[in-house]
């Protein structure tokens, strides 16, 4: 199943995509063209993963990390699909991120790798939009880089378990105006999402909503307002963002 939120006329639904339409719990359809998309879920927290590919690691001239690095992102700066990102005054250097984000569906603390996807509800795609201006060290959470207004595109849709299948074997691009700047999969992942949630749930309970940004691969570049950025991940679908100018719309 892939499931949209939406809003249309003032009101918000969540619609199923079936043969190319969005169609409501009260049986409208709507065109994708016709609806403003929104996020696909409302996170209760956003857990950032750092440098869980060993290609992004070496490409900012780090090493892989013996444990997972974590962050939060705040809830303030999800957005959905075509929404603007907005760059920030000041700003020289910000790059897309795209990234497998798992939500969670069910409660769960100290549960094995092995059962970890039973409390999957679906995945999504993220753009962990980062602006290395404010990045000083490694060591210091990158909070401020990480957490502007708008730089948590989710979308389009949540898809699944059932049709995801296995999500170590999906293929991640990122086009800026039709270029291809990106490559990636998963089963380049260090740690696998498997991992990521039974090493979460070791240390704190994840709860329905929890989402989760799994890292990105090698190959990310800078984007300046007037570019669009186009995140695809394998079964997922293409999550589209263009960039603005934060005085656009500040």
């Amino acid at each position: 199943m892939r499931l949209a939120r939406i809003a249309v006329e003032g009101r918000i639904h969540v619609a199923q995509v079936i043969d190319d339409l969005l169609v409501t719990a009260d049986h409208r359809r709507f065109a994708f063209h016709q609806v403003h998309w929104l996020a696909p879920i409302e996170p209760r927290n956003i857990i950032g993963l750092a440098l869980n590919y060993g290609g992004h690691a070496a490409e900012l001239g780090l090493e892989e990390p013996g444990e997972p690095v974590l962050f939060f992102k705040p809830t303030s700066s999800v957005t959905g699909h075509q929404a603007p990102v907005r760059y920030p005054r000041g700003a020289t250097h910000c790059h897309y991120e795209t990234e497998v984000a798992v939500v969670i569906g069910q409660a769960c603390r100290n549960v094995h790798s092995e059962h970890a996807l039973d409390y999957v509800m679906g995945y999504t795609i993220a753009n962990d939009f980062t602006c290395r201006d404010y990045i000083r060290n490694t060591f210091r959470p990158p909070v401020r880089a990480k957490g502007f207004d708008s730089f948590c595109p989710l979308g389009p849709v949540l898809v699944t378990p059932d049709e995801v299948g296995d999500p170590m074997r999906l293929a991640i691009t990122t086009k800026v105006n039709g270029e291809l700047r990106q490559q990636g999969h998963t089963d380049h992942l260090t740690y696998s999402i498997s991992e990521i949630i039974a090493y979460l749930s070791s240390f704190m309970t994840l709860a329905p909503g929890d989402v989760i940004l799994t890292g990105t691969p090698d190959g990310i570049s800078p984007v300046f307002p007037g570019d669009t950025m186009e995140c695809a991940i394998e079964k997922l679908g293409v999550l589209v963002n263009p960039v603005v100018k934060e005085d656009d719309h500040s």
